[in-house]
């Protein structure tokens, strides 16, 4: 299934920014391509707040639902601004309830695969703030819902150019969680070193500037992938960012389209060994309208097993 809500939409973080609406606009059109029109379509719910505030502690996260009905902009860092709030607020809520429904709907039998077509981002958000255009840590909640429901091993892998702190942050003394990352280093935010290992559940594999096609694919074979499988994961959930690829602006790798498609399959084929099939996606970063495009659809092909 693929999970999305129109209210993502109304999120503006300003003029200029590169996390726009038009991003999702990109990723949706290119979903709206005839070979996709089998994938079911889902309007993705409001995250139930009693989640948010088992994931999200800080004093921040409760100042953002005081204020953001009754105010038109709420800046949360330098470069997260919610705006129109309550339009903010809404979309936010949407962009996490998507992928906790997607883990609801694979778990109860109802779909083998989502993919969430949200934003705003999530993985850079803390426990304590939001931050890096995330408010909420949409695959965070995601996972504590999986471990709500009674799983015992869950997989978060991320494929974003910049490390999902956040994300780490959540789960670094979680064995529960295995948390798997391969990024531009050293890129924002500066956190993702290989000594950062957790309670032994935490891989960060390292890409400097200007790596490509081999170097992704060989960080991802011969060390990420390798752990994920050992640790043989009951769910899968993916933070899709985009922005390794060569024609993203912000980042500074060289990763092609058929990147994505051959790590998703990897995935997914991990996720057919121990999961039975189950994986949820969701985007995260990205921000060549092209890239998003042919990225995002070239990941949902292979997600939903329309290639190898």
């Amino acid at each position: 299934m693929i999970l999305t809500h129109p209210a993502c939409l109304l999120h503006f973080p300003g003029p200029g920014h590169p996390e726009s609406p038009d991003r999702l606009r990109a990723v949706l059109t290119a979903l709206a391509a005839p070979e996709f029109a089998g994938i079911p379509r889902v309007e993705a719910p409001q995250v139930a707040r009693s989640l948010i505030d088992r994931v999200h502690a800080g004093i921040e996260y409760a100042q953002i639902f005081a204020h953001a009905p009754h105010v038109q902009s709420l800046r949360l860092d330098a470069d997260t601004l919610m705006h129109p709030a309550a339009d903010s607020l809404e979309a936010a809520l949407r962009a996490a309830g998507a992928v906790v429904a997607g883990v609801d709907a694979v778990l109860d039998g109802r779909a083998r695969r989502a993919f969430c077509a949200v934003r705003p981002p999530g993985h850079h958000a803390t426990p304590e703030r939001a931050m890096g255009f995330c408010v909420f840590n949409n695959v965070a909640l995601a996972a504590r819902q999986a471990l709500d429901r009674g799983l015992e091993r869950v997989a978060v892998l991320d494929f974003d150019v910049h490390h999902g702190n956040g994300t780490q942050d959540c789960f670094e003394r979680e064995p529960r969680v295995l948390f798997a990352s391969s990024h531009q280093w050293p890129l924002y935010p500066g956190s993702g070193s290989q000594t950062e290992s957790g309670v032994g559940n935490v891989f960060n594999g390292h890409l400097p500037a200007g790596s490509g096609s081999r170097e992704f694919r060989a960080v991802w074979h011969d060390q990420l992938l390798p752990a994920v499988d050992r640790f043989q994961p009951q769910l899968i959930l993916v933070s899709a960012g985009f922005d390794g690829h060569r024609l993203d602006p912000l980042g500074g790798l060289n990763v092609e389209t058929a990147d994505y498609a051959w790590l998703t399959s990897e995935i997914v084929a991990i996720a057919h060994r121990h999961a039975g099939g189950r994986v949820v996606s969701t985007l995260e970063g990205g921000y060549s309208l092209t890239a998003l495009a042919e990225a995002g659809a070239a990941h949902v092909r292979a997600l939903f097993g329309f290639v190898s």
